[in-house]
């Protein structure tokens, strides 16, 4: 089922219906300056089987309890045909956004009554635990004030060590996150902060969070996100989630734990291997 596959229609309208539902969003682009085409990649599971990456990103999220609904969100024909194929919802989007969340915003015009909250799986992060998105609408729904949240995972000395690494490399390799008492962000990097020059073991806790990058939001502060444009911190450090920390949206953290599991995204052509061998290994067809 697609909707408005052509036309591009009115800017979403708060008055009508909301609802309890929690719905999922994948955002979806062909154009990637670093791999192009990458939602229509191939990724061999256990059984030998190709999956296309936005396929494997969608069962990803049909794995989470409780949500109402999952929608492919995308302004690209060649993407919206495979989702349909294998039986996904589509809500098509303008060419211009500029992010993930702005893709997200635009396509929730075409609903016809919004949910209380909408989550944002990347279309790049097939091995995204179910876990950490259920945490994110648990925080939600215990916290009607909170307007959106994103989760973390505390680095062992290992995670840290890489991205020490990669930093030293001229690699982005994660962004990192600093949250206050009450678990709101203050700030989110792709330089690793906060400092520490501690060295640490391996399997060691360390004080610095890895932010993974999902998001929760209540429908109106996504309208706001939309309409406010991008902003100086979002552009210098290319981190989305930046512009509603310079707009004073606070930002809720939910630390989640990864429980032996990795979950690489596709950012590169190289990371297919990485993926394909976790697929592999937890069994997945």
């Amino acid at each position: 089922m697609m909707h408005n596959l052509l036309g591009h229609g009115a800017q979403i309208d708060h008055h009508r219906g909301m609802s309890n539902e929690v719905i999922i969003v994948i955002p979806a682009r062909y154009a990637s300056s670093r791999y192009p085409g990458k939602p229509l990649a191939p990724l061999v599971g256990a059984t030998g089987v190709a999956k296309s990456l936005i396929e494997r990103s969608w069962l990803a999220a049909k794995e989470v309890g409780g949500v109402a609904e999952v929608y492919i969100a995308t302004d690209d024909a060649g993407i919206a045909r495979e989702a349909m194929r294998f039986g996904a919802k589509v809500l098509m989007t303008g060419e211009n956004c500029a992010n993930g969340t702005e893709r997200v915003a635009d396509s929730l015009r075409h609903l016809e009554s919004l949910p209380d909250i909408i989550v944002n799986l990347q279309g790049d992060a097939p091995l995204t635990p179910p876990w950490f998105l259920s945490a994110l609408i648990d925080e939600m729904r215990a916290n009607p004030d909170v307007q959106m949240a994103t989760p973390v995972l505390r680095c062992n000395g290992e995670m840290l060590a890489n991205l020490r690494e990669d930093r030293r490399n001229g690699r982005v390799g994660g962004t990192t996150a600093v949250f206050d008492a009450n678990r709101d962000a203050l700030y989110f990097s792709k330089e690793v902060v906060p400092y520490t020059d501690d060295s640490y073991g391996a399997e060691t806790e360390t004080p610095v969070f890895h932010h993974v990058g999902a998001y929760a939001y209540r429908p109106a502060t996504l309208k706001a996100y939309h309409d406010w444009g991008v902003c100086e911190l979002e552009g210098l450090e290319g981190l989305e989630q930046l512009r509603f920390l310079q707009r004073g949206v606070k930002v809720r953290c939910v630390e989640v734990e990864a429980r032996g599991t990795v979950f690489w995204e596709l950012n590169n052509p190289v990371d297919v291997a990485r993926i394909e061998a976790e697929l592999k290994k937890r069994g997945e067809e």
